[in-house]
């Protein structure tokens, strides 16, 4: 019987939109302050060691459900699990993990497009981070318009609109990521920028570093919430899935170590901290710029690459929200956009104003917003909660089972599963992510 679901037009337009997906201020905003926080090259070392024992597995496994589904997350489990069984309530909360990120990822992509129009028009001396926070007409404003665009492009269909615009942002993106890396390397503190970057030290590194670079990797590819399910029920059988991940997650850690090229060498030219936090790409990178001949176009370049790298997720994690809505209700295209962006603004609001208006709450620390919030909702347990259970229903027979999962990721040219592979799959993904899931709620701040 032949599936009338949408098809993407190209597997480039594959690749292109599920990185997409997961590149985005995770790599760019988040990863930076990150490492700079966790010690330099010690995080980006484990980082990357997450990426190839956790992300990879965890890609390929959400890919293969997608596509063997040929649905949406909320309807995923019930075509593949079997009479009885209960799997398919995790498909209601990965649904409610991507209305979680966009309650906050919107407002973060506003922040950008801000930044963005300030310095194209000259005015980067009125810039300051929490000026821009506290003013609750800017981040509406702003909130609005992210969330228009993402719906305006999503009410064509799906070749002409998300696959087209995504395939030209993410082509600029990489040729900007290349042009500024190749700037802050002639910077005059590159070596020192790089070797803090690049050098682990060993000493620096502890649980704390490794939940943090657990989650900073899940964050970074969109794991655990069926954002990269609904991109492979859209990809036919032509190529295998592990091969598809790996060139996705080659594609994602190229833009996050870019983004380390670009911020740490300029970082000690200018002698900014590196532990600065969430404002290191804001007001430090600011400073950057105003500091440097041609800072003016050097910063519109940056900080519209960055208006490319968070509208791409707010793209393709739009369409999946859209995609469950519209399984869910049977409405068309055009108006269940309508009712997902009045939905999704109106739960930005809380992010947009929770350092105004609505600044009182505090949901941990004295200093914690409506944004801590969400984003513990999301990065701290949706994401690593649904890795592991795509990982138990993957691999044991009490869900789909390994040899199903295997003949659906197999299938096609490329990279296969193998069989000595059968151990990180069904032991190490659930056992440590579980492990360093209980590891990081314990050490967390609550206070």
């Amino acid at each position: 019987m032949k599936s009338n679901r949408e098809r993407l037009g190209s597997r480039l337009g594959f690749i292109m939109l599920s990185a997409g997906c997961a590149i985005g201020c995770g790599n760019v905003w988040k990863f930076p302050w990150m490492t700079g926080q966790y010690g330099g090259g010690g995080f980006v070392l484990v980082y990357v060691l997450c990426l190839l024992l956790l992300g990879l597995p965890a890609m390929t496994m959400e890919f293969s459900l997608g596509r063997a589904s040929q649905a949406s997350p909320v309807k995923m489990y019930q075509k593949l699990e079997k009479p009885g069984q209960k799997w398919h309530i995790h498909g209601y909360f990965a649904l409610l993990g991507n209305i979680a990120l966009m309650a906050f990822y919107t407002v973060v992509t506003g922040w950008m497009m801000y930044y963005f129009v300030q310095f194209i028009s000259g005015k980067t001396a009125e810039l300051g981070f929490v000026a821009m926070i506290t003013n609750p007409g800017v981040n509406v404003i702003y909130l609005a318009i992210a969330v228009v665009l993402g719906f305006l492009v999503l009410s064509f269909n799906l070749q002409g609109g998300l696959e087209r615009v995504t395939k030209y942002l993410m082509t600029a993106l990489l040729v900007l990521m290349l042009v500024l890396a190749v700037h802050s390397a002639t910077l005059k503190g590159a070596k020192e920028g790089l070797s803090f970057y690049l050098v682990p030290d060993f000493s620096k590194i502890n649980g704390k570093v490794v939940v943090a670079a657990m989650e900073q990797a899940f964050f970074s590819l969109s794991l655990g919430i069926g954002s990269m399910a609904i991109f492979g029920s859209y990809i036919g059988k032509e190529r295998s899935l592990l091969g598809e991940s790996v060139n996705v997650i080659l594609l994602d850690t190229f833009v996050a170590i870019m983004a380390g090229f670009i911020i740490f060498p300029a970082c000690f030219t200018f002698d900014i901290e590196v532990s600065a936090g969430p404002g290191l790409l804001f007001d430090t990178m600011a400073q950057v710029f105003n500091n440097m001949a041609g800072g003016r176009i050097w910063g519109s370049l940056f900080f519209l690459f960055m208006v490319f790298a968070a509208f791409s997720t707010v793209l393709a994690v739009f369409e999946n929200i859209l995609a469950c809505v519209r399984e869910l209700t049977g409405w068309s295209r055009p108006k269940g956009c309508v009712a997902c962006g009045v939905g999704i603004f109106l739960l930005g609001l809380t992010t947009a104003l929770g350092y105004s208006l609505l600044g009182g709450f505090h949901p941990f620390a004295e200093d914690s917003a409506w944004l801590d919030l969400w984003d513990f909702i999301v990065s701290k347990n949706l994401l690593p909660i649904g890795a592991l259970i795509f990982s138990l229903f993957c691999c044991y027979k009490i869900g789909w089972g390994w040899d199903k999962f295997v003949e659906e990721a197999n299938a096609g040219q490329g990279l296969k599963v193998k069989n000595w592979m059968k151990p990180i799959f069904r032991y190490v993904v659930p056992l440590c992510v579980a492990g360093l899931y209980i590891y990081g709620l314990i050490t967390f701040g609550w206070k």
